[in-house]
């Protein structure tokens, strides 16, 4: 795929991918979406990469879904509708789901469909700066599709708060609840996640993908089916 809205470099092993929509504070669209999807598919079967490092160009990391697309999207039928659903829910689930750990650079603003983005991530490290919020209610939009990747990151209590007062949050709050992992000084940022890299390399890359296919399944099961797993 020819990507429009996205860089890919390689630093040896490690494969960076920067959002690349500044003018539009990197809001996804139904192109943005798609090159999401491949890249990340693309990533876990090249083998060429063994970690991936997701971060942004521009002022924001992601400001939630791309507006113009929001508001064709309003003239949309149902079917239609359910198919835009469906590239955010595949976008976000090659990040979820790629074999390879895949560490955040996150700065600026995150909003919406772009905290799903980070909730998908192995390992979040985010500038003090930054700001987060689950803007869709506010928007008058439910946040359906997100919810798969960000109530089991941060549990039922924290998503109920957030969703339902749409508040902008500090990174501070995103650590405390488990949506962020480290926060640097915004200078520090791109260094930390290279460090984080840096970790996983020494690691074994079957042993890798196999621990992380592994607590994906195990997450999945009650708890009758982890011990019997």
């Amino acid at each position: 795929m020819d990507y429009q809205h996205l860089k890919v470099a390689y630093e040896g092993r490690a494969a960076w991918v920067t959002l690349d929509r500044a003018e539009v504070r990197n809001a996804l669209d139904e192109r943005t979406l798609a090159e999401l999807e491949h890249c990340f598919k693309e990533l876990g079967g090249k083998g060429r990469a063994r970690v991936a490092v997701l971060k942004a160009h521009g002022a924001d990391f992601c400001a939630g879904a791309d507006i113009r697309w929001m508001r064709r999207a309003a003239d949309y039928s149902p079917a239609k509708n359910r198919k835009d659903a469906e590239r955010l829910v595949r976008a976000i689930q090659a990040v979820d789901e790629c074999p390879v750990p895949v560490v955040a650079a996150v700065h600026g603003g995150v909003y919406g469909g772009g905290l799903g983005l980070v909730a998908a991530c192995d390992v979040v490290v985010a500038s003090a700066d930054a700001k987060m919020c689950f803007s869709e209610c506010r928007l008058g939009i439910l946040p359906a599709v997100v919810s798969t990747f960000v109530l089991p990151k941060i549990g039922m209590s924290h998503t109920r708060r957030l969703y339902l007062t749409s508040e902008v949050f500090d990174m501070e709050t995103a650590r405390t609840i488990g949506l962020v992992h480290e926060v640097v000084a915004r200078e520090d940022l791109e260094a930390r996640a290279r460090k984080f890299a840096e970790e996983v390399l020494k690691n074994g890359p079957r042993a890798l993908k196999l621990a992380k296919a592994y607590l994906a399944k195990l997450a999945a099961l009650d708890r009758a089916g982890r011990i019997k797993f």
